[in-house]
């Protein structure tokens, strides 16, 4: 119980943001007041806190809203911002009307600061010991010792991940160095080096992590043996896709100094490495420890209750996640509820308008017979809904037509024009003259994010006016679909791959694809079709898509089919009548360029540096 008070504590500590991005490789605060290593590491509640600070990389995917240190140090999720996903309000504070540029490091997505936590975890595994008992004086015994250890290995391979799935191949840094030495440089590993890297070390400490624990809600952002197994299996799916594994060109050709390659050639049998670390963690998840979340009501499977909750509270979906404290404040859980409940609502504030959902992402939701909206009959356009004609009973009668006949998730992820509110009944417009009077308070796309939204908040009493959620990083459905990917690119004829689609789409309460589509199976591209639709929906916003796509290499396609560049659309908010609200309308060009399949090192690295080469397609500044 002293391990388990220990680690709560920890992960409360990661919703404070780093305030500092300097040198890559600077470290703790505690070496700034120059007191050495040996007195840290001898002190129980030194060596503690020095643990601690390692967990302040852990991503914050409910963070997409606002500008904060947490998004400038690519810690939050300004990937659903820069998918086909989501507009924010303040859409000139965002590179998507340009390309990227090596300059841009400190806008939102930059991750390199990393290596300072790295470098932190590497300090703390080459001096933590044993503090032997004295009286009642404060210990550290050598199971803790190992505990810690163990989590601080995760760690470190967990933000080498984290550098690469962004950058792709990166400076492997695993021992510590003086960042104030003058002659400290480092060279990009290869991809297959970093990989491996990673994966020998998720593997070395798997058994070493304890299993996940599902009686104290704290523990979620402690890693688990399962955790392991997950980072580990979606590493090697990043290392079989298309973009790392001898299909990105440009790439390719992209050199160290020395001539050494940095990218292989194209190798099939690394979807084979892919599926096996895919399977080590499906046969980890079914033998008890993971399942995905249903909620019944009245005994009655409740597919719209089990969508909802599976963020609301602490389930055995969960794999990773953050356990910040619930707050409105900028980082914190409540900040979704604060910057999207609709204005207009109780508890609306002026701040809303962030999470516009941009049409492509709400034409990908599936009717309620499990079709596409291409495929299905209960599909219409335009117009507005008569009394019986949606069959879900989940909208007014005068809905907009293309709102009615949904699948669930549609209901509890998006929150359309017209919509009542689920508490105090208040019907929202996002069109001209409606509830926000089209003066900046309404989402740019004409619909908003409902995904995440606390049901219960509410400023009146007896309504509470904010409420915890786990901020999930990792879940049990993606790895089933990522399961079914693997399966699809090794054998197409597994009827596995089918199965564990149906698993996702069976709690999403729509029919399955062997039942309403039986024909795909065994056909290869069909079926990579039916998975890729299948993860935009049941992972949006999520943070995931952004790099998914770019894994794939369909970045460059048109918006609408995975493309990052192009008009996006959404609803005419400008419109002098309700009715040509709905028509489409561009809100947004974006501009996506080959380059962008990986992200550019900073610019002040590279120019500091006589080893480090720049991602192919940028042009670095000298000085």
């Amino acid at each position: 119980m002293k391990y388990l008070k220990y680690l709560i504590t920890a992960i409360l500590f990661v919703g404070f943001a780093l305030t500092s991005c300097e040198d890559y490789l600077d470290v703790s605060d505690e070496l700034a007041e120059e007191r050495s290593l040996e007195k840290i590491f001898s002190n129980p509640q030194d060596v503690r806190k020095w643990h601690r600070v390692i967990y302040k990389g852990i991503p914050n995917t409910m963070n997409f809203y606002w500008v904060s240190s947490v998004w400038d140090t690519g810690m939050g999720n300004p990937w659903t911002n820069l998918a086909d996903e989501l507009i924010p309000i303040h859409i000139d504070q965002y590179p998507y009307t340009r390309s990227l540029s090596p300059a841009d490091r400190p806008l939102f997505y930059g991750r390199w600061h990393l290596y300072r936590l790295i470098r932190q975890a590497n300090i703390f595994l080459e001096n933590a010991k044993e503090i032997p008992k004295t009286g009642d004086a404060d210990y550290i015994g050598l199971l803790e010792v190992e505990e810690l250890k163990a989590q601080a290995r995760f760690l470190r391979a967990y933000y080498h991940y984290l550098l690469f799935e962004l950058y792709g191949p990166v400076p492997i840094m695993d021992k510590s160095v003086d960042p104030a030495d003058p002659d400290l440089d480092f060279a990009r590993n290869s991809v297959d080096e970093v990989v491996n890297f990673i994966y020998n070390e998720l593997t070395d400490i798997a058994e070493d992590l304890k299993d996940p624990n599902y009686d104290e809600p704290n523990y979620l952002a402690v890693p688990t043996k399962g955790t392991a197994l997950a980072v580990r299996a979606r590493l090697m799916v990043y290392a079989a896709s298309p973009l790392f594994n001898g299909n990105y060109a440009e790439a390719l050709q992209l050199t160290n100094k020395d001539g050494k390659r940095l990218f292989p050639d194209k190798d099939d049998t690394k979807w084979r490495k892919a599926l096996d670390a895919c399977q080590s963690f499906i046969d980890y998840a079914n033998a008890g420890h993971y399942e995905l979340h249903k909620e019944y009501t009245n005994g009655v499977y409740d597919p719209y209750k089990s969508i909802y909750e599976v963020h609301m509270k602490f389930n055995k979906e969960i794999i990773l996640a953050r356990s910040d404290p619930q707050s409105v404040f900028v980082g914190q859980v409540g900040e979704i509820d604060h910057y999207t409940i609709p204005r207009g609502v109780r508890g609306g504030t002026s701040s809303t308008g962030g999470g516009g959902v941009l049409q492509e992402l709400v034409d990908d939701y599936f009717m309620s017979d499990g079709l596409s909206i291409e495929e299905s009959p209960l599909y219409r356009e335009t117009g507005f809904s008569t009394a019986g004609e949606d069959l879900t009973g989940r909208t007014e009668v005068g809905t907009y037509r293309m709102y009615i006949n949904r699948e669930p998730r549609f209901y509890q992820h998006i929150f359309y024009n017209g919509r009542k509110w689920h508490i105090g009944g208040e019907q929202i417009w996002y069109n001209k003259g409606g509830n926000s009077d089209n003066t900046g308070y309404a989402p740019r796309s004409g619909a908003s994010l409902y995904k995440r939204l606390s049901q219960r908040v509410y400023r009146q009493s007896p309504h509470p006016f904010t409420e915890y959620r786990p901020i999930m990083i990792f879940r049990l459905a993606e790895f089933y679909l990522l399961y079914a990917e693997t399966l699809n690119e090794v054998n197409p004829n597994d009827p596995r791959i089918i199965e564990y689609v149906d698993k996702v789409r069976e709690r999403a309460g729509i029919p399955l694809l062997s039942a309403i589509n039986p024909q795909i199976k065994g056909n290869q591209e069909a079926q990579r079709k039916a998975i890729k639709a299948e993860m935009r929906i049941e992972l949006a916003t999520e943070g995931q898509r952004y790099f998914d796509v770019k894994r794939w290499m369909i970045a460059e396609n048109k918006p609408g089919e995975g493309g990052l560049g192009g008009n996006f659309t959404g609803m005419d908010m400008e419109a002098n009548t309700l009715e040509g609200f709905y028509k489409r309308t561009v809100i947004q060009n974006r501009v996506f360029e080959r380059k962008e399949y990986l992200a550019p090192l900073p610019q002040e690295e590279i120019q500091k540096s006589r080893l480090l080469v720049q991602n192919p397609g940028y042009t670095t500044i000298d000085e």
